[in-house]
């Protein structure tokens, strides 16, 4: 049996049987029968209903004239990715708003529950950056095509048809290099600050993990950020229209 988060444990608890029949129903035998649900898949069931959460209080208090401090946040919130997309897509940015929001603040609290005694950060483990590597890829793909149409293929054959045999693998490879390079800079960083956290609190607890704990809590942020801003970067080259 795999060690399990407290949480983890409560949901193999009350939802191990049905997990396993379902994953049994679509072909996969899961490793541990008896708790199907992994520590990462739990972490990130845990963000996704905080996060919420988060939105629902933010709804239900919206207010012109008496606004709580947590709908002062979501404005912050919503005001740096408005600026970022205007600065980085341009025209039409609001459209994207929403996914990158959300891409963002999953990707940040997802790297900043491993600082919580008991919890660890699911993108710690390699699979979950994977999955918002090619969420991203796919959808600036999608809205590239939906935005230039056939024109969207043009980038991926040159200028002139004689280059195409040589630059159209050379294009596929940079496109599918994207996906490694978001996956390995989050999980590789999230990965090596929980192990040099849990390292110095295991050796020295008092003190001295508390630098640690700063510099874990910095690299949050700044992956947070890195991923967000590439996925704009991606989506505004993907919607330009000089292909």
């Amino acid at each position: 049996m795999p060690i399990q988060l407290f949480f983890t444990r409560f949901l193999n608890a009350h939802f191990a049987a049905s997990t396993t029949a379902l994953l049994r129903a679509l072909h996969v035998q899961p490793r541990h029968p008896q708790a199907p649900i992994t520590n990462a898949f739990a972490m990130e069931l845990l963000v996704f209903l905080l996060l919420l959460a988060y939105f629902i209080v933010v709804r239900l208090t919206l207010s012109v004239e008496t606004p709580k401090p947590v709908q002062h946040l979501a404005e912050m919130t919503h005001e740096f990715v408005n600026e970022q997309g205007e600065s980085i897509i341009g025209h039409g940015h609001k459209q994207f708003s929403s996914y990158l929001t959300a891409l963002g603040l999953f990707i940040l609290l997802s790297n900043l529950l491993g600082l919580v005694p008991g919890f660890e950060s699911p993108t710690a483990n390699p699979v979950v950056p994977l999955g918002f590597a090619l969420v991203t890829f796919f959808y600036y793909h999608y809205h590239g095509i939906r935005s230039n149409g056939a024109g969207y293929i043009k980038q991926f054959l040159g200028p002139v048809w004689w280059l195409t045999p040589l630059l159209l693998p050379i294009e596929l490879i940079s496109h599918l290099a994207r996906v490694l390079s978001l996956t390995v800079r989050l999980y590789a960083n999230m990965f090596a600050g929980d192990l040099v956290t849990l390292a110095f609190f295991s050796l020295v607890p008092v003190g001295i993990p508390l630098v640690f704990l700063a510099l874990h809590l910095g690299v949050a942020v700044v992956q947070a950020y890195v991923f967000f801003l590439l996925a704009s970067i991606y989506l505004s080259v993907a919607v330009a229209h000089d292909h």
